[in-house]
């Protein structure tokens, strides 16, 4: 993750749940799938942008193995912290998606999964990317596709915004503000970029219960702060009605969930 104009910076705890729940859960499925868009393979070097707690870069690590090499940058102290403790032996770095700590020209490959709709200057990320990557290397982004395509997420944040307010909806629907592919690939293009893929991925969001779903959604956000006691509890209780076309008979969440890819170019010479 990376910073946006609200603060989603995480503590240690979270950071451990973010990797314990979330990569298995839904982040995990998609990082093979970027890797393998992108043409990541044997002796590259590779480059996790806003890494989290680097599950594309652990994926790639293994893909461009035994010769090459990967770095993971992230603006969260914590989610390094865990990145590191999980493979101690990858590169892991402080940094703004917006302003690489990177010479020009070091990678083969600049991946960011799940994470370019936080950054506020979304041009100056993929320009950056871009310029850390060789001629002819390959910039690959992966981003949650249109809210109204989320057939879970829709319902969802239509009834929260109902219970909170207006102000709920630039916070839960922060998520999905580039499911655009076709914008998505003019902001490569604007920088220089060639792309070569351009497609939707689907994938599937899983949570063990409703309340879990809720909570995530809600507490991953300012909006718990927000939020009184009772109009929690209306969301929470009104999200078992909105869910239940997902909800299996253990009373787990698994839901269907489009992500934009696309992959481009930098041109040689």
């Amino acid at each position: 993750m990376t910073s946006t104009s609200e603060s989603f910076q995480l503590p240690t705890e979270a950071a451990e749940f973010y990797e314990s729940a979330f990569v298995p859960a839904f982040f995990a499925q998609w990082a093979p799938v970027l890797c393998a868009a992108a043409g990541v393979g044997p002796g590259q070097h590779v480059l996790d942008v806003a890494c989290g707690t680097g599950i594309v870069a652990r994926t790639a690590a293994d893909l461009v193995a035994p010769d090459g090499s990967v770095v993971g940058v992230d603006l969260n102290e914590a989610m390094l912290a865990v990145a590191r403790r999980v493979r101690p032996d990858l590169d892991w770095r402080r940094g703004d998606a917006a302003d690489l700590p990177l010479d020009d020209d070091s990678f083969d490959v600049a991946l960011s999964q799940m994470a370019l709709m936080f950054v506020p200057d979304r041009i100056r990320a993929l320009s950056e990317m871009a310029r850390v990557t060789r001629p002819g290397g390959a910039v690959g982004v992966l981003v949650p596709g249109r809210l109204d395509a989320q057939p879970a997420f829709a319902p969802f944040v239509e009834m929260a915004v109902r219970h909170a307010g207006p102000s709920a909806s630039s916070l839960l629907t922060s998520y999905f503000t580039c499911g655009d592919l076709e914008e998505l690939t003019e902001l490569a293009e604007s920088v220089g970029l060639a792309a070569t893929v351009s497609r939707t991925e689907p994938g599937t969001y899983r949570a063990p219960s409703v309340d879990a779903f809720v909570t995530t959604e809600v507490e991953s956000t300012p909006l718990v702060d927000r939020l009184s006691e009772a109009t929690y509890r209306q969301i929470r209780d009104e999200a078992h009605a909105v869910l239940a076309p997902f909800t299996a008979a253990d009373g787990s969440v698994e839901a269907p969930f489009e992500a934009d890819l696309l992959v481009a170019r930098r041109p040689r010479g």
